[in-house]
């Protein structure tokens, strides 16, 4: 459209090659400027399409760059700079190409044309600009007629004071220029301490700032006197879609970003296909050489650059090799490190980063994170505690919300978490959160974590109260409802709780806590038509998840609920497989093979149990029961039911059957002594005394002279009730922020 058909490619080619577009077009959130442009070119072509004719304006392509013009826009905000490219061409080009005597614009008006040759652009520029500013008013609607929220680390030059904060916003388009003329040394990110401030107008940079304004407008004579429009559109095309990231009329949330730079390189490219195009009229192969080097090095450039965007380790390493006053580039380092699990390496980064910025909150919360996975609970704690030494305190009058970084309010999450773990700071941990929900009052994640607290602290009607409040922020969120549940079962009501945990699994039905603890409590409430459900959700967990021992152990609970004893043996057994030392699915399986009448079979995992949990009362019980009646090892019996009275002296159930295994040895004495102390702890068991009776009876009938004359049926233990394990109430859903 404004160069000649060689020239033309010349542009397009450097564009392709460009390494200051590796950023838009490797790393995926540059799509954003891609899309952009896409519609930021489409507006420019429709505008010039209804500019074509001499006479009259084709509306169907305005209301066509309109349309491009608010789509550019909400891909990314500095779309609606085309706009005034599009105005631009209106009256560098198209009113150039219209006037048959070669004048412009300027000079048509002059004379007092204006109205003649200019009416009908008059009104294609008005319709778009009016269509734009419509567009920028709806923008700024949804917006809430407020700009983001950014934090002196982001751009420091934005919470500088004058003259530093005007210097370093002057220099920074040049920087910009720089970086596109040559675009060597490349970096990620630019913020923190990147770019140093400009603090005196006797800093070398200033030269910079005037050569870059000293040639803008130099150029922009030249594009007027020469009536060149290819000048004219690279100018434009280079500077306005620039202005929205310069700094200049709003402070932005970077220093420097390199993708900002997808659309003014275009305008860069014209300029230097321009350039190219004069020089070769007068010295072809210096120009030829030139753009062959120029060609080679920008390809080679890119080609090494895009290797720099394999992976997050590789480009934030990358970055450190260019820049190492940057602390969130340490920081970045330490992050990939930690996903990889390599926390010690990671701490050094993190600890780096420190050191470079020592008034970085999120550097600390790191700090913590890594010494927290590394088990160094102190050195944790401390650096915290640090990390929330460094938060602005309180203004009157001035919201936490505009003056602190919501990543930051994490600090108060994770030392919360990890005093908690110490059950005596459970009312320090409370504190903690109930300061973070104080600084934001929609910080759900310290509402969910404060409601276990409070339910730890059995303070359940305070925790029901903090979920509910949290549902007025979040009303989507499922665990909320989830930790509602587990309240509301807590104070015992079941129906209840059972409507937010279906609640929960509605809003996601692949919510994993939701599903086993819903199901346990269906298996719970005992109705028929209920078991189906509760299997239909254990079974769905099963798909996801087949080593999750705790739903095959309540599928066998299911089972043993529905009279199907095999089944529920099967599925105690698959339990025990996944884990070893599970206590209520080696009992229960023991249970229910002694029930079944093969005790011997339920003995091994009785042994099992009790070598994992030694004080697994009922076991010992069950162990020493199988003992005297199938294994009729009286010594082994014994054992268990001693082990039994230390852990429980008044154990009565223990103490009479250690009686029996006095009668089975013959010692009736010994067993007349233990059953009366049973009978004077346990006066309303009735068994007890009729076992008594018949002892004594029994000692009344055995004389001196015929001591062998013993009963050839002794008294029998009488077995307790079983009753299988109840499940322990469902844990709060926890969050872990980093």
């Amino acid at each position: 459209m404004f160069l000649p058909e060689f020239a033309s490619f010349v542009a397009a080619i450097l564009f392709a090659v460009h390494p200051i577009h590796t950023e838009a077009v490797t790393g995926v959130v540059g799509r954003a400027e891609m899309l952009s442009s896409v519609f930021f070119l489409g507006a420019l072509l429709c505008y010039a399409r209804a500019a074509s004719r001499r006479r009259c304006t084709d509306w169907r392509y305005v209301a066509a760059c309109t349309a491009c013009v608010g789509v550019a826009m909400l891909c990314k905000e500095q779309g609606i700079t085309v706009t005034a490219v599009c105005v631009v061409y209106e009256l560098f080009v198209a009113q150039k190409r219209r006037s048959t005597t070669g004048q412009n614009w300027l000079e048509v008006w002059g004379k007092g044309g204006w109205g003649c040759a200019c009416g009908e652009a008059a009104r294609r520029i008005t319709t778009v600009c009016f269509a734009t500013l419509a567009l920028l008013a709806a923008r700024l609607h949804v917006m809430g007629a407020q700009l983001p929220v950014f934090t002196r680390f982001d751009n420091p030059a934005g919470a500088a004071l004058p003259p530093a904060r005007h210097l370093t916003f002057a220099y920074l388009p040049a920087l910009n220029a720089w970086l596109l003329t040559l675009p060597e040394a490349l970096c990620c990110d630019w913020t923190m301490g990147t770019v140093t401030l400009l603090k005196s107008w006797r800093d070398p940079r200033n030269i910079a700032t005037l050569a870059l304004g000293t040639s803008l407008v130099a150029g922009g004579i030249h594009a007027l006197r020469t009536r060149s429009s290819a000048l004219s559109m690279g100018l434009a095309l280079l500077v306005l879609p620039f202005l929205p990231a310069s700094n200049l009329f709003f402070p932005v949330g970077f220093v420097v970003a390199e993708r900002v730079l997808y659309m003014p390189s275009m305008g860069w490219c014209l300029i230097i296909a321009h350039g190219w195009r004069l020089l070769a009229k007068k010295r072809a192969m210096l120009a030829a050489s030139t753009l062959i080097f120029l060609l080679l090095a920008f390809s080679a450039k890119t080609y090494v650059r895009n290797w720099d965007w394999k992976t997050e380790y590789t480009i934030f390493a990358s970055g450190l090799k260019v820049n190492r006053n940057n602390a969130k580039l340490y920081n970045n380092v330490g992050h990939a490190l930690e996903a990889d699990g390599r926390y010690g390496e990671a701490l050094e980064f993190f600890k780096t980063a420190v050191n470079v910025q020592p008034d970085d909150v999120g550097a600390h919360i790191n700090v913590g994170r890594t010494f927290n996975h590394l088990g160094r609970y102190q050195d944790a704690e401390d650096a915290y505690v640090q990390a929330k030494s460094l938060l602005p305190k309180a203004k009157p009058g001035e919201s936490y919300q505009a003056r602190i970084a919501p990543n930051h309010l994490n600090v108060f999450l994770n030392l919360a978490n990890l005093i908690s773990k110490n059950a005596t700071r459970l009312e320090e941990a409370d504190m903690l959160y109930r300061q973070a929900i104080s600084m934001r009052a929609d910080y759900t994640q310290a509402y969910i974590n404060r409601g276990d607290i409070l339910i730890k602290l059995n303070r359940t009607k305070e925790a029901q109260e903090v979920y509910e409040r949290a549902l007025l922020y979040d009303s989507g969120n499922p665990d909320i409802y989830y930790n509602l549940g587990v309240v509301l079962l807590e104070q015992g009501k079941a129906s209840q709780a059972l409507a937010y945990l279906d609640k929960a699994l509605e809003l996601e039905p692949e919510h994993e806590q939701a599903l086993l603890n819903s199901a346990i409590l269906l298996q719970e409430l005992g109705a028929a038509d209920l078991r189906h459900l509760a299997r239909s959700r254990l079974l769905k967990l099963l798909d996801k998840d087949s080593t999750n021992e705790r739903v095959h152990f309540n599928l066998g609970m299911v089972c043993m609920d529905e009279g199907d004893a095999e089944c529920a043996e099967r599925w105690f057994r698959a339990a025990v497989h996944l884990k070893p030392d599970f206590r209520s699915a080696l009992f229960n399986l023991a249970l229910l093979l002694a029930d079944r009448r093969r005790p011997l079979e339920a003995a091994p995992f009785l042994k099992q149990l009790v070598r994992h949990h030694p004080d697994h009362v009922k076991a010992l019980v069950l162990l020493g029961d199988i003992y005297i009646n199938s294994v009729k090892d009286l010594d082994a019996a014994e054992s268990c039911y001693r082990r039994i009275l230390e852990l429980e002296p008044d154990n009565v159930q223990a103490l009479h059957n250690l009686c029996v295994v006095a009668v089975e040895r013959g010692k009736l004495a010994i067993a007349e002594e233990c059953l009366t102390r049973a009978a004077s702890l346990a006066p309303h068991e009735h068994y007890i005394q009729r076992h008594l009776a018949v002892v004594r009876a029994r000692r009344a009938a055995v004389t001196p002279t015929n001591p062998a004359n013993s009963p050839t049926n002794p008294p029998t233990e009488v077995k307790a009730r079983w009753n299988y394990i109840p499940q322990q109430p469902p844990d709060p859903h926890e969050t872990d922020p980093s």
